[in-house]
C-alpha cells in the first residue's frame, strides 16, 4: 500500500482519464466491532453469515456480496468505465474518490449486473455503502440511467438496492440534477417495464427521494433508515423530540410507503416469487 500510495500522482491521473484501476486490491480490516452488542467479529466469518451479528445486528453488506447473495451463480457485472470528474473544483476530492477506490475496488457507489434469480432473469444495481456512502453524484446518476435503459431495450425487470447518505456534497448542484435525470429514465420505463425497489441502511436525501421511492414493489430490509434528513437535523430544525421509531421500516410501511419488511436472507426467495407471480 505504501508504493500505491508513493505513485498517488500516476494513480490521479489514471482516475481522472477514465483508466481501469481494478488491479489494485481492495484494503479490509480483519476484524470488525458490532455496535449492538460489542463483540468483535473476523471479517470470514461475517461473510459467511451474510453481514449478520450473532446478536442479530446487521453489518452494510458489500455490493458484490449482495448480488452472490441475491443472484443465481451465474451471473455478468456490467462493466462501464466513466472517467472521474469534480466539476466543481472540490478541494481534496480527487484523494477522497482515490481512497474510496481502493478500498472498495470500485469506479463508483454501484455495481450493475445482468442475472437471473431462481431462474428469472432480470437487470440489478446494488449501491455500495463504502463508497462515499452510497452518495449520488453525476457518474452515479448516469450508471442508474444505463441501468434503467437497459432493462427497457432487454425488456427485464429491473431490481435496485439501495443504500445511501444521499447526494455526494463534492459535487453540489451536479449531484442533485440526478434526481431529476434517474426519475425521468424510470418514468418512460415504468410505462412497460416492472421496477422492484428495495430500501437498505440507511436510504436517505436526494436518492430517498428518487429512484428509490419509485418503485411498482418498495421492500425494505430490517433495521434500515428511511427518510430524506436525519432526526438530528430535524429536532434541531423544529425544536421537536421524535419518537424512537421515526424513520424505522415499521413507521414507514405503517403510513402505506413500503409493501413490505424482509430478513436480509430472506429476499432471494421473496424476489423470485414476485417475478414467477409477473410472469418474467
Amino acid at each position: 500500500m505504501t508504493n500505491i500510495w508513493k505513485d498517488r500522482t500516476r494513480l490521479l491521473k489514471d482516475i481522472r482519464e477514465g483508466r481501469n484501476l481494478s488491479k489494485i486490491k481492495a484494503k479490509y480490516k480483519k476484524l470488525k466491532k458490532c455496535p449492538a452488542c460489542g463483540r468483535h467479529i473476523g471479517i470470514e466469518e461475517l461473510c459467511k453469515n451474510s453481514y449478520i451479528c450473532s446478536c442479530g445486528h446487521y453489518f452494510p453488506m458489500p455490493a458484490k456480496k449482495r448480488l452472490d447473495n441475491i443472484l443465481d451463480s451465474e451471473y455478468e457485472i456490467i462493466e462501464k468505465e466513466m472517467p472521474f470528474e469534480n466539476p466543481l473544483d472540490f478541494p481534496d476530492y480527487d484523494r477522497k474518490f482515490l481512497k474510496a477506490h481502493m478500498e472498495t475496488g470500485l469506479n463508483e457507489a454501484l455495481i450493475i449486473a445482468r442475472g437471473k434469480i431462481e431462474g428469472h432473469s432480470c437487470i440489478i444495481f446494488v449501491m455500495e455503502s463504502e463508497f462515499f456512502m452510497g452518495s449520488m453524484g453525476k457518474n452515479t446518476g448516469r450508471l442508474i440511467k444505463s441501468a434503467i435503459e437497459l432493462s427497457g431495450e432487454e425488456k427485464l425487470p429491473l431490481i435496485s438496492f439501495a443504500v445511501s447518505g444521499g447526494a455526494r456534497m463534492q459535487e453540489g448542484i451536479f449531484s442533485l440534477m440526478q434526481m431529476a435525470n434517474t426519475v425521468n429514465s424510470l418514468y418512460k420505463f415504468l410505462k412497460d417495464g416492472l421496477y422492484i425497489s428495495i430500501l437498505t441502511n440507511p436510504t436517505m436525501g436526494g436518492v430517498s427521494a428518487s429512484f428509490a421511492s419509485l418503485g411498482d414493489i418498495i421492500l425494505a430490509e430490517k433495521g434500515a433508515r428511511i427518510g430524506f434528513s436525519g432526526p438530528r437535523v430535524i429536532e434541531k430544525t423544529l425544536n421537536v423530540t421524535l419518537p424512537k421509531n421515526f424513520q424505522s421500516p415499521k413507521e414507514v410501511l405503517d403510513f402505506g410507503f413500503l409493501d413490505d419488511i424482509l430478513e436480509r436472507n430472506n429476499f432471494r426467495p421473496y424476489l423470485a416469487r414476485l417475478l414467477d407471480f409477473y410472469e418474467v
